[in-house]
């Protein structure tokens, strides 16, 4: 139970209100956690049927004041000495129980894996960012370091070359934060590595919002969103 209990506060996501303070500055549990405890109990009392048997036993065969001869103390708890005198072997085959599986992101209870269906999708957004992030940290061959130091001069050489004008008044930096940033994350990184014609790696850290690409990359990335040009 001790080893339940503690796998079970070292995975759960506790809330504020799971918990609240006595007037004697006690801490003590909310009814949510002793409700979920509680249906556990079954198979505790199960699990400690052959302890208390045993120590019930214990207590009677060595008590002196009693004028009855040794006697073997019913077992109701598990019912060793019926199966026995069947001729059947006492085993104590209980599983103890496993705690409920909890989104490590929202809290919701009822998951099969680390996130409900919701939270995956942003989880794995997230892990692709990261992936990102280790592969520009990840050692390069000479040759990669010559294909990436073509494009990058391949994009300086357009981003000299590219008149800001040509960009349309209302597509300032606050309406890409907060208008376009947000619905590049339900684009998929491959779409926006075409449009932009840059490394799914970079596309992934500009989705996540880790990277702002140049201004000019802005309407292309606005009409990926379906926000069309207008005044």
């Amino acid at each position: 139970m001790d080893s339940f209990v503690l796998n079970w506060i070292q995975t759960e996501l506790f809330r504020k209100e799971d918990f609240w303070e006595d007037r004697n500055g006690n801490c003590r549990i909310g009814s949510t956690l002793a409700r979920r405890l509680c249906e556990t109990s079954e198979t505790w009392r199960r699990l400690a049927g052959p302890g208390a048997e045993w120590l019930a036993q214990a207590l009677w065969s060595s008590c002196r004041n009693l004028a009855v001869d040794e006697q073997i103390l019913p077992t109701p708890l598990t019912r060793r000495r019926k199966k026995e005198g069947r001729g059947n072997k006492f085993q104590l085959k209980i599983k103890p129980p496993r705690p409920t599986k909890i989104c490590e992101m929202c809290g919701a209870e009822g998951v099969k894996n680390r996130y409900c269906r919701s939270c995956a999708v942003e989880a794995s957004r997230e892990t692709m960012a990261q992936v990102a992030l280790l592969g520009h940290a990840k050692p390069k061959s000479r040759k990669t370091k010559a294909h990436i130091s073509k494009a990058l001069s391949d994009h300086a050489v357009a981003n000299t070359w590219w008149d800001p004008k040509s960009l349309p008044s209302w597509l300032t930096e606050d309406y890409y934060i907060q208008k376009i940033q947000p619905l590049l994350r339900g684009k998929k990184v491959r779409d926006i590595a075409d449009v932009l014609r840059v490394s799914q790696a970079y596309a992934a850290l500009i989705r996540s919002g880790r990277r702002r690409p140049y201004r000019r990359h802005w309407l292309a990335l606005a009409e990926l969103v379906n926000i069309r040009a207008s005044e």
